[in-house]
């Protein structure tokens, strides 16, 4: 089977099957051998590891990932890409394609079924429309997951790298960080892709911690003033949270967290790091919260 990173033979497949991309998955297939070695170098794939590929398409970065890993798992959505799958992929015993949603998919499962249960290496050329869900997905649902080595759209790679006081910082950014290292391998043109999405795209790495970022007493409340403080980054931190429906505490009470954490009154949540919203966090645990956090 040809290589598939070389376009003209992406372009036969695509024309034997008569395969029509579908919007609904957001569809964009990566044509760039170059791009598709850096992505692999990135990962840090060897024979040693089992790699579970999100959203393979037709198998591009599938051959390249079967090329230099023990295992591959590739997980699809699309039942129009299955007997492609089965064609691009035969000439290799190490590759077994699950047709399934990710989000909806027991990785621990996986890692059982081909990797003793050890933890997986994550790589993927993400749908853009869908990409928070899956890495939060990874990240928050304690899979064993060693790493998440994805094409994402620039402006949610930057995002996700952003520092605090900056334009792009932001929830995300924090809820990423608490459970993973990011690092931004490479800027992608739109010129890579079959077909050409309407914006850029970045290779990002995050390196999943050993432990989280900070330790706080209540993680779920440390996250619901992360949220709240960036519903209205405009405001100040402490009018942000005051504001917010499922922060149940008294201004007084919030001020006194404020003052505390040793941050002054007007301070904005986008200036904060996650230790001090941990700190926050900590403070408001010990208190009084009045009326119950409504649901999520």
């Amino acid at each position: 089977m040809p290589t598939l990173g070389n376009p003209r033979n992406t372009i036969e497949i695509i024309q034997k099957y008569g395969f029509s991309f579908q919007k609904k998955f957001g569809q964009n297939f990566l044509i760039d051998p170059h791009v598709l070695d850096k992505i692999i170098r990135a990962a840090g794939v060897t024979k040693e590891d089992c790699v579970l590929e999100i959203g393979p398409g037709i198998g591009t970065m599938t051959q390249y990932l079967a090329e230099s890993a023990g295992r591959v798992a590739a997980v699809e959505i699309d039942a129009n890409l299955i007997p492609i799958l089965q064609e691009t992929l035969a000439e290799y015993d190490n590759i077994t394609v699950i047709h399934a949603d990710i989000l909806k998919v027991d990785i621990g499962e996986i890692a059982r079924a081909y990797n003793g249960g050890r933890p997986l290496k994550v790589v993927a050329n993400l749908p853009y429309y869908i990409t928070t869900p899956i890495i939060m997905g990874l990240l928050e649902g304690n899979a064993p997951v060693d790493s998440i080595t994805v094409m994402v759209q620039k402006e949610v790679a930057e995002r996700i790298q952003a520092g605090p006081g900056s334009r792009d910082y932001g929830a995300l950014s924090l809820a990423v960080r608490y459970y993973a290292e990011p690092y931004l391998v490479a800027n992608v043109p739109p010129n890579c892709f079959i077909p050409r999405p309407n914006v850029g795209s970045a290779v990002l790495r995050l390196t999943r911690r050993r432990e989280n970022a900070v330790q706080t007493k209540d993680r779920e409340l440390m996250f619901r003033l992360i949220r709240a403080s960036f519903n209205q980054r405009r405001k100040t931190l402490l009018n942000g949270l005051n504001n917010a429906a499922d922060i149940p505490f008294p201004k007084e009470t919030l001020a006194a967290a404020v003052k505390a954490a040793g941050l002054p009154d007007n301070v904005r949540g986008e200036d904060l790091g996650l230790e001090k919203f941990a700190e926050l966090a900590d403070y408001l645990a010990g208190q009084e919260s009045g009326p119950p956090a409504l649901p999520e």
